[in-house]
Order: structure tokens, then sequence, then C-alpha cells
């Protein structure tokens, strides 16, 4: 078998990723609504102008299995460095428990350092441990107590 099949390649999402990009979400909140193609084109090309951030697809043998979002913050304290946060970590069902989520996080806050920002969060709804030994496993410490509040309701705690 070829490496390119086997191994995870980690590239930036861009326009023509945004069907597969929507499909692998239904791996993160299954049945979660989908927006229309205008709708998800018009939010898709806001993010891409918002410099600093990305999203980071992970792909074997040019098949989408994982990706997540960084969103860099531009910030007024800690000598206006910025800082980011990552959010929708997914991998395709089929495909967890390889790496591949560990190792787009790390690409992650690879490109936040380079950014220059002083931390990087993330938030999970999550209660399983599993979920939380991912995250703490590649190296995010729970050190914070979040608060949210929503408009639309969370998905069922997993």
């Amino acid at each position: 078998m070829d490496n390119s099949e086997t191994q995870l390649s980690v590239r930036r999402a861009t326009r023509a990723d945004l069907s597969c990009l929507l499909d692998l979400y239904q791996h993160l909140i299954a049945g979660d609504e989908r927006p229309e193609d205008p709708v998800a084109r018009e939010a898709f090309e806001r993010f891409l102008a918002y410099a600093g951030s990305a999203i980071f697809l992970g792909e074997i043998g040019g098949v989408l299995v994982a990706s997540c979002t960084l969103v860099v913050i531009p910030n007024l304290t800690r000598g206006a460095r910025p800082y980011a946060l990552i959010e929708n970590v997914v991998t395709h069902g089929d495909h967890r428990r390889r790496g591949y989520g560990r190792t787009l996080l790390d690409r992650a806050v690879e490109v936040a350092w380079q950014a220059g920002c002083y931390k990087v969060m993330l938030l999970t709804g999550s209660q399983d441990p599993s979920t939380l030994r991912f995250y703490s496993g590649a190296g995010f410490m729970q050190t914070k107590t979040g608060f949210q509040k929503r408009r639309i309701a969370a998905r069922p705690a997993i």
C-alpha cells in the first residue's frame, strides 16, 4: 500500500473543501442543521478573511477524515500578544483513535505560536472521560472555569 494512502496529510481548507467539510461535521454533531450552500459559502468567505485563522483538514488518500478550526484573536493584554481558540475538533467515526485529531491539534497550536499567541484555548461540552483524556494527552490543561450563554441549545452530552 502506498504511504500516501495510510499517512495523514494536513493542510488548510479551501473553498473547494466546503461540501466535504460540512459532511464531516455530521460526525461532530449528528443531525446538526446543515446550512444552505449560499449561507455556508458566505460564512466560509468571512472566515477566510479573518487574519491568522484557519480550518485544518486531515486527509488519508485524498479523503477528509479529520478537522479542527483555529481562530487567532487580537488582544491588548499580555504585551498585545493575541490568543487563539480551537473549535470544531472532529474525526470521522470510522477513523478515530489513530492519532489524527492529535496531529491536527498539534498543527493548530504550532500555527498559533507562529502567530505570536500567548495561549491557546479550547472548550468541550463532552463529559466523556476518553474525550477529556484526549485533550489532556494533547497537552491541554483543564485550568479554567468556562461559562457560556447559548442561543442554540447545547448538543446532548456524549
